[in-house]
């Protein structure tokens, strides 16, 4: 077994080489990058799971699950011609260091705000160097194209996506005064979300009938139904930006709360089964009850 941290890659990265080469194994060769990428997702989520569970040892295998994905794209890229694993870690390297000059430099910071701040600025600057480089039209143009929010991602999860952009917004001055104000927009959402409730067709919105999925579902106008999903949208990006200001990750607050419903929810099962039953059987008062004692068994753990 190798020694050193550097030997362990090493190894890691040939044993990549070696299943994508001639004679290695038919379905690492068969891949593309559009192929794996359903895969980074996959491995970046078990990552998080494992963190939330606090699970140190699933932890380990699934950080190395998603540095795989790494070497994998690196490996195709070298067999392209366009870059290696030397190239990724170099520049992560060179960007650790240019990004931290209050480390590796001169530059004062003596808080994480100070920190990010000079983040965003060399981010910025970086980003002008490359379209600066680009000669020509670019160049022209790089004034039109130094929006603070030219770089979020689209693909990313939607949370994901509006906590990145009202935070960008937040750091040139775009912002609420205070809490206040935000729990008075989400009040101002909500009360525009019932406003546009009116025009539901009759009887209003219910709960979905149970059994065949969609039955008794009222045909709600297009129009409607396209005005409906921009109020839950706004709704949500506010519930995302009280997140932000509170400093807490609304993804997961979300994912935290998913797992609270399900193990819920799940010993309301386990509680009808007893009496071979399930929640299709139990009446909404009953399973109201137990869920309340669901959240009691919680608190008492």
């Amino acid at each position: 077994m190798p020694d050193s941290t550097g030997e362990r890659f090493q190894r890691a990265v040939s044993i990549m080489t070696r299943l994508r080469a001639p004679g290695g194994c038919p379905w690492d060769r068969e891949q593309t990058f559009d192929s794996i990428k359903p895969y980074t997702l996959e491995e970046t989520y078990e990552v998080l799971e494992a963190i939330d569970n606090r699970d140190w040892e699933e932890l380990s295998g699934e950080l190395g699950d998603l540095l795989l994905q790494v070497l994998f794209y690196a490996q195709m890229a070298k067999e392209q011609g366009t870059f290696s694993i030397d190239e990724v870690l170099d520049r992560l390297s060179n960007k650790l260091v240019d990004r931290h000059p209050h480390v590796f430099g001169e530059v004062k910071a003596e808080t994480s705000s100070d920190v990010l701040r000079n983040w965003e600025a060399l981010k910025a600057e970086e980003k002008k160097k490359r379209l600066e480089a680009g000669g020509g039209k670019a160049a022209q143009n790089l004034e039109n194209q130094q929006s603070v929010l030219a770089d979020v991602p689209t693909a990313i999860p939607a949370l994901l996506e509006a906590y990145k952009l009202s935070s960008r917004a937040a750091h040139v001055g775009f912002d609420w005064p205070n809490v206040n104000g935000l729990f008075e927009k989400l009040h101002e959402e909500t009360e525009e979300l019932r406003e546009q409730l009116k025009e539901f067709p009759e009887p209003g919105p219910r709960p979905h009938a149970r059994g065949v999925a969609g039955s008794g579902r009222p045909q709600i106008p297009e129009e409607l139904r396209e005005r409906l999903e921009d109020e839950v949208g706004d709704l949500l990006f506010v519930l995302v930006n009280i997140a932000r200001y509170l400093s807490l990750d609304p993804e997961s607050a979300l994912r935290k709360t998913n797992r609270k419903f399900k193990q819920r929810f799940q010993w309301m099962e386990d509680q009808l089964r007893a009496s071979r039953r399930g929640p299709q059987q139990a009446s909404m008062e009953e399973l109201e009850s137990l869920w309340q004692q669901a959240k009691q068994q919680e608190r008492e753990k």
